[in-house]
């Protein structure tokens, strides 16, 4: 079959099937994804001629990833049902309140600026991860506290876990030794890391421009999903603090990329942001006159709920003492604080991505074929999720049939996220098919 155009189609089967199954038959994933998957390694095998062992390899190597994802999951569950079954998150609620209790101005501040910073210190989803369960635990729809969490993944990302899409991602993928590219930085009269910061500042200027918008659209889907009256125009009424949140991370965003290069633009852009923007919020700069809020919870669709009940964790948890804002956001503050010393700290970042066993557990050619993956456990935001919630156990002197139900919380939850596994379709032939219908013929071949 030599057929461009049907070989792209039957390439991008599996994705669109998952689509319409998800968007327009509202399967759950736990079934959806499962199909997508047969549907990929069908066409790999019939279509491609793909050896099995290859899908074998393939699929084994999409279940490592899928459990490494996980990993990071459950880590985000555990901090979420312990910083409840503390007492913490009622305390940060109640600092929230005090400086708005309005739902859009939380999803900027949380979504957009804590979630930019986390984004700058670990990348990897982590936002989605970090950000969305503490929304959710402030009251807001899972589903809406989901959606802020991914709509936020987008000016940040380029420069996310301390700028590698841009230090690993393009300085490795140009190929700096080549004659083009040795041409063109004699042509500019470049180094090849000034010309990879250049590379940096342009990206971070055309994201910073895009990025004018999210707080906006944040607040625009907020009202018109999830709102009393459904209304998109109420989402537009808080356009002075989106547009003001906005450019206070990426202003020192596209500065920071400049004068510092790709390492820090979504990290330092993010918490000079945050601070700001905190602080003004709380002596009432730029807050909206009328305060949004969801319907009474009794009124909300059910595909807008997930199965995180915070109530039975509270209830579970049994009396909790009073505790100051500054201890009930420390679970927080440690995460950051380790997220940002694992990344910028070369000595330390290198023993945790040692390819020593147990730093890096290698996953080499899978039966037999070059299919090859490694599981960094040390180095994964999960590990350190955990080290954050053992650490609040101490601080926030929690019970011992608290801690343990922390723990039942989140591995019940995780069940119900551990379907989809990874098949990744470049081994199965499918990117080499679907990038010629929108590149160029001269796309890398799928090795």
């Amino acid at each position: 079959m030599d057929n461009l155009g049907l070989l792209s189609l039957l390439a991008v089967a599996p994705i669109a099937v998952v689509g319409v199954l998800l968007a327009g038959l509202r399967w759950p994933a736990k079934y959806a994804m499962p199909v997508g998957y047969v549907i990929a390694l069908a066409t790999a095998g019939f279509v491609w001629q793909v050896q099995p062992a290859a899908l074998a390899a393939a699929t084994i190597e999409g279940f490592i990833i899928a459990l490494t994802l996980l990993y990071i999951v459950f880590g985000a569950l555990l901090l979420l049902a312990t910083v409840i079954a503390s007492g913490a998150m009622d305390r940060i609620k109640a600092g929230f309140d005090n400086i708005s209790t309005d739902r859009r101005v939380q999803a900027i501040i949380i979504g957009w600026l804590f979630g930019s910073f986390i984004e700058g210190a670990s990348g990897f989803g982590t936002p989605a991860a970090v950000a969305a369960p503490l929304l959710l635990a402030l009251g807001f729809p899972a589903m809406a506290a989901v959606m802020v969490g991914l709509i936020i993944q987008s000016t940040p990302v380029s420069f996310g876990a301390v700028g590698t899409p841009i230090l690993v991602g393009v300085a490795n993928g140009l190929e700096k030794d080549s004659a083009p590219m040795q041409a063109r930085l004699a042509e500019l009269g470049m180094e090849y890391p000034q010309y990879i910061a250049l590379i940096g500042f342009n990206v971070a200027v055309i994201h910073a421009l895009v990025g004018i918008l999210i707080p906006l659209i944040i607040s625009v889907m907020l009202t018109g999903f999830f709102g009393e009256r459904r209304s998109f125009a109420e989402g537009l009424k808080i356009w002075p603090f989106a547009i003001y949140a906005s450019l206070a991370m990426t202003v020192p965003y596209v500065f920071v990329a400049y004068v510092l290069g790709p390492e820090f633009p979504s990290l330092l852009g993010g918490l000079f942001g945050l601070a700001l923007v905190m602080f003004t919020s709380s002596k009432g700069f730029l807050m909206p006159k009328e305060t949004f809020s969801f319907p009474p919870r009794s009124r909300w669709e059910q595909r807008w709920l997930g199965n995180f009940d915070a109530n039975k964790v509270r209830e579970g948890a049994g009396e909790r003492g009073e505790m100051s804002l500054l201890t009930a956001w420390a679970p927080y503050i440690l995460l950051a604080v380790l997220l940002v010393l694992t990344r910028i700290i070369d000595p330390l970042q290198s023993v945790l991505t040692s390819t020593t066993v147990p730093m890096t557990i290698p996953f080499a050619d899978i039966l037999g074929t070059n299919v090859s993956t490694t599981v960094q456990l040390f180095y994964s935001p999960g590990t350190l999720l955990i080290i954050v919630c053992a650490v609040t156990y101490v601080l926030h002197k929690m019970p011992g049939h608290a801690i343990a139900d922390t723990w039942k919380v989140a591995g019940k939850q995780l069940l119900g996220t551990a379907v989809a596994l990874d098949s990744r379709s470049r081994w199965c032939g499918c990117s080499s098919v679907r990038a010629p219908t929108s590149t160029t013929p001269g796309w890398p071949p799928c090795r």
